[in-house]
């Protein structure tokens, strides 16, 4: 039977030193992969995320950017303000109703 592939898990940290070696050191992507010990197609996507979502960038699993956090957290207010806005209807019918 083979044996599963382990694969490596890198830090935040880590990547970002990457990215920075790579566009600050005038080597290519290769030569810094290779210093590196890492593969060149793993430092060629750091670099497209990197480039693409900035301080964003390696977030991990789970974790949210603050756009997502911020939006959820709207969700949750807006979902709570209609079931105030519910509960204050059905009192301001059932009060009218009792006036009549």
């Amino acid at each position: 039977m083979s044996r599963p592939k382990k694969y490596r898990k890198f830090t935040k940290d880590f990547k970002v030193e990457a990215v920075k070696l790579c566009l600050g050191s005038g080597k290519t992507i290769k030569q810094v992969a290779e210093d590196l010990g890492i593969p060149v197609k793993s430092l060629e996507h750091w670099r497209r995320q990197h480039a693409r979502q900035g301080d964003d960038a390696f977030r991990g699993n789970g974790h949210r950017t603050a756009a997502e956090m911020e939006l959820r957290l709207l969700r949750k207010e807006v979902a709570e303000l209609k079931m105030e806005r519910d509960i204050l209807k059905k009192a301001a019918a059932w009060f009218a109703k009792q006036q009549l």
